[in-house]
């Protein structure tokens, strides 16, 4: 049974509610007249159930049992997430039909313990509204909504939709809700039905707003449909429209431009996307609008792994005569690209620079290309102090960084420059390192690398 200890709640006031009804789902138990009378045993409280209480007991059901068990211990970054593709979710089962791999976001899941999840978050969401009365809102409505999205069941989602709109005037079903359901929709794969909830707004009596466009646009852009971003960006720019775009409009094309450019692996499907990244940024800047760090550090990461240095540079300039301050990742897209192309001192000048104009805090993600370079060029002392600096600057380096120096200055007889105070330090946020992302305990192996073993 789930108690306040095994999990983490966010609300205190309603954590023994809350945990008690996990428990019965988890449990496979009915939601009968006896778990009612062990929720309404505070005489206190008339009403047992608020909006935040609901809306916790939703958010856990993905997260119980929705997630395949190859996710479990995952990080929570976004960094080297393969592209997104349509989904088929017809194709999908007949792929399941014939055992074959089904890859994306629903890879690995049980599709039982999907479908079972799903039926306990519908009869949840109808209990709390029968035997206590619960009037539910445009939260809760909401939560509601995702479960379904994140569950794939779209039919159900479109059926629920259509009854809420249609009660108490449709106030369930607003413009924020069907927003949020299209960002879901978008993350899972589905992005033609995410286009179709953005066009049946209408008939859930909602007013499309810039939020709205914006959500599509990037939804769009991540399955790489530009030809129909850049078509509702034109809508959106039509004189008198009533939501006209704004910086954030911009600036998911062109970091998307961006992003996707190398994945084309054509030259000139490369160049033509940051041609249409350079061309809306000009675009943005003589319609007024004015670009914040997020758009200078898109269009800058596109130019410096596209080799426009020159480009970033100059954007690099019209940043600080803007007035717009470089941040850390501004910086690390130069550092990145000189430590490439082995101009070396390059990149520990912007390294300095950015520590000398308090542009940011350095940390692993800066120091790491400068110390590969710097073992590959041979200059093996150099690479010490800069793993050095990284330790004392509290950042832990990854594992493949530290062996890479500790194996390089054993190759040049120099092993005693690594005392055995900096291999304790690194070794220690190592290993804590692992068990705080992974959940395991790390083990030295023989040839001084760890592997994992579970707690």
């Amino acid at each position: 049974m789930i108690t306040s200890t095994s999990s983490r709640p966010l609300y205190r006031d309603h954590t023994s509610l809350v945990n008690q009804v996990l428990a019965a789902i988890i449990q496979n138990r009915p939601f009968d007249a006896r778990l009612a009378a062990s929720a309404t045993a505070n005489p206190g409280n008339a009403q047992p159930w608020t909006v935040e209480s609901v809306s916790e007991v939703l958010r856990s059901i993905p997260r119980f049992f929705f997630q395949s068990p190859r996710s479990i211990g995952r990080q929570s970054g976004f960094r080297h997430r393969s592209p997104l593709k349509q989904r088929s979710l017809k194709e999908e089962s007949n792929k399941l039909r014939r055992n074959v791999l089904v890859l994306g976001p629903a890879a690995h899941r049980d599709h039982q313990k999907v479908q079972f999840g799903l039926d306990k978050a519908m009869e949840f969401y109808y209990w709390v509204e029968a035997h206590f009365g619960f009037a539910h809102n445009e939260k809760t409505c909401k939560e509601m909504a995702c479960v379904l999205a994140k569950g794939n069941s779209l039919r159900a989602l479109w059926d629920f939709l259509k009854e809420m709109s249609r009660r108490e005037g449709g106030e369930l079903v607003t413009t924020a809700t069907v927003t949020c359901l299209i960002k879901v929709l978008g993350e899972e794969g589905f992005v033609n039905e995410a286009l179709a909830a953005f066009y049946r707004m209408k008939k859930f009596h909602c007013k499309q707003d810039v939020c709205a466009f914006n959500t599509i646009i990037y939804a769009l852009c991540r399955v790489g449909n530009f030809k129909k971003a850049r078509s509702l960006l034109e809508q959106m720019e039509l004189p008198g429209f009533r939501c006209p775009p704004d910086t954030y409009t911009y600036t998911i094309l062109i970091g998307s431009y961006c992003k996707y450019s190398l994945q084309t692996g054509c030259r000139k499907a490369i160049r033509r996307r940051m041609w249409e990244a350079n061309h809306l940024f000009r675009i943005m800047l003589f319609k007024g609008f004015i670009p914040d760090v997020v758009t200078y550090n898109s269009l800058i990461n596109g130019c410096c792994k596209t080799n426009r240095i020159e480009r970033a540079l100059e954007l690099f300039q019209d940043m600080n005569k803007r007035g717009c301050v470089p941040n850390q990742v501004t910086y690390g897209s130069f550092i990145r690209y000189y430590s490439a192309v082995n101009e070396i001192d390059k990149a520990v000048e912007m390294l300095r620079k950015m520590q000398e104009m308090n542009h940011g805090i350095p940390t692993s993600s800066s120091y790491t290309p400068i110390i590969h370079a710097l073992c590959e060029a041979g200059r093996f002392r150099e690479a010490r102090d800069f793993l050095v600096e990284l330790v004392d600057g509290g950042s832990v380096p990854r594992e493949y960084t530290y062996k890479l120096v500790y194996e390089a200055l054993n190759y040049g007889g120099e092993a005693n420059l690594l005392d055995d105070e900096l291999h304790k330090r690194i070794k220690d946020g190592i290993v804590k390192r692992y068990r705080q992302v992974m959940k395991v305990k790390p083990i030295m192996t023989r040839n001084g690398y760890f592997s994992a073993a579970e707690v």
